[in-house]
């Protein structure tokens, strides 16, 4: 496969540690009550949702997260959607998480529906949890946001696929630092994991409070994984704030080969990688003394397209990226000694993204106005609130949306709906109202 030349980066230098200011945001969904889970408290999902219902799961589970769901009506609902919203900082950078686990929760009879989840106007993914909840695990999605409004939604549609009703177990907002992942063109695009992995274990998860952020790291071993150890290493300056834990192992070539070469199939993925751009993050340490051993250089390449050349391995670290790098099918690392090294490669962590196209959004004037009418009505629709009009497919109830290149509403529609309340007289904002 042909791939454009990257901007890559060796981020060694030195660089202040992130503002923590803001607080996090969990929300078990569901619950009825506020619920500590290994030091951090969850909150009720009441606030934050004007749909739904809320649903204790029959079955036993491993967290108290995901004993509750909330569940929306798919019956006369398809093409709606059913948001949460919470409060954000405008232009804030923010680690989206959905959890879901299904429990039964729409009958026996009844398989895990398929769904979409979408953050503000843009379509995020489809969610499917039939393969991880056959084996007995929960289904999670990560995402990298910048918040565009002082709020923020996270809204579940019911697609043409979808046959029960969907539903979500969590949802967290958690602020990031602004150096992490800051290579992202955070004005088109957002990022969607694919895979984050601490390399040469296979022991139990790393995340909060090995990460503050509370990313999950999943293990991946190997034949030439090396086991946890006292390692030297001071990482420093490291732009994505890699947890510590992750570089106590690493899966390195073996000794004694006659060509000391790392091949790593990752990420590990059940299909084949959409062809699609794609944003990866693999990071290094050695803990060698280097006054003592021949420097460890090497070059890294991804499905025989050369990543990186010459990355010297220190104590301090290495990340090296690519903000944009097209992959399609299945995916390999091999990692080579440098021209004149002598020293076999290594590697502790890595991370890829896949690129989200920013969905457009509503003109923020009839936005206001909408929330306004909304705010006056007894009843609103249940389907009154993420973006009014994006995705396209998911237009509020009533509401028809403009094609052209500012999204208008243009028609408003509210006879049938059983609503009490009053009109705001900001409906005159709606200036773009051809018919109501």
């Amino acid at each position: 496969m042909a791939a454009a030349l990257p901007l890559l980066l060796l981020l060694l230098s030195f660089l202040p540690p992130p503002s923590l200011a803001q607080t996090d945001t969990l929300i078990d969904c569901g619950a009825v009550a506020p619920t500590t889970i290994n030091g951090r408290e969850w909150l009720p999902d009441d606030g934050f949702v004007t749909a739904g219902t809320a649903r204790t799961l029959a079955l036993p589970v491993l967290s108290p997260l995901l004993s509750t769901v909330r569940s929306f009506p798919l019956a006369g609902n398809r093409g709606r959607k059913f948001c949460y919203e919470t409060a954000v900082n405008r232009g804030g950078k923010y680690m989206v998480r959905t959890t879901y686990f299904y429990g039964w929760v729409n009958g026996r009879d009844a398989p895990p529906p398929v769904f979409d989840q979408i953050l503000d106007g843009t379509h995020w993914s489809v969610v499917n949890t039939t393969g991880d909840f056959a084996d007995g695990r929960l289904t999670f999605y990560e995402g990298v946001f910048v918040a565009r409004g002082k709020t923020m939604s996270l809204c579940l549609g019911a697609n043409s696929d979808t046959d029960s009703d969907p539903f979500i177990s969590g949802l967290e907002f958690i602020p990031l630092g602004d150096s992490l992942y800051n290579s992202t063109d955070f004005e088109n695009y957002a990022l969607g994991l694919v895979a984050r992995h601490s390399f040469g274990h296979s022991e139990i998860v790393r995340r909060y409070p090995d990460d503050p952020y509370d990313r999950i790291w999943e293990p991946y071993g190997g034949k030439d994984s090396n086991p946890s150890r006292n390692r030297n290493v001071s990482i420093s300056g490291i732009w994505n704030l890699p947890p510590s834990k992750v570089f106590e192992t690493d899966i390195s070539a073996a000794a004694g080969r006659s060509r000391q070469v790392l091949e790593l199939p990752w990420p590990p993925a059940p299909l084949p990688f959409p062809h699609q751009n794609y944003s990866i993050a693999l990071y290094f340490a050695d803990d060698r003394d280097p006054s003592l051993q021949d420097p460890r250089v090497l070059d890294v390449i991804i499905n025989g397209v050369t990543y990186f050349r010459s990355l010297s391995v220190t104590q301090m670290g290495s990340l090296v990226f690519a903000k944009v790098w097209p992959l399609g099918g299945s995916t390999n690392i091999t990692l080579i000694p440098a021209a004149g090294s002598t020293t076999g490669p290594l590697i502790n962590a890595g991370e890829v993204f896949r690129l989200l196209p920013l969905g457009r959004r509503t003109h923020t004037g009839d936005i206001i106005a909408l929330e306004e009418l909304r705010s006056g009505f007894k009843n609103p629709p249940q389907d009154w609130s993420g973006d009014p009009c994006m995705p396209r497919q998911y237009p509020w109830t009533g509401i028809t949306c403009s094609e052209g290149r500012r999204i208008r509403v243009v028609s408003l529609n509210l006879t049938s709906m059983g609503l009490g309340g009053s009109i705001s007289h900001r409906i005159t904002r709606l200036t773009a109202l051809t018919d109501m």
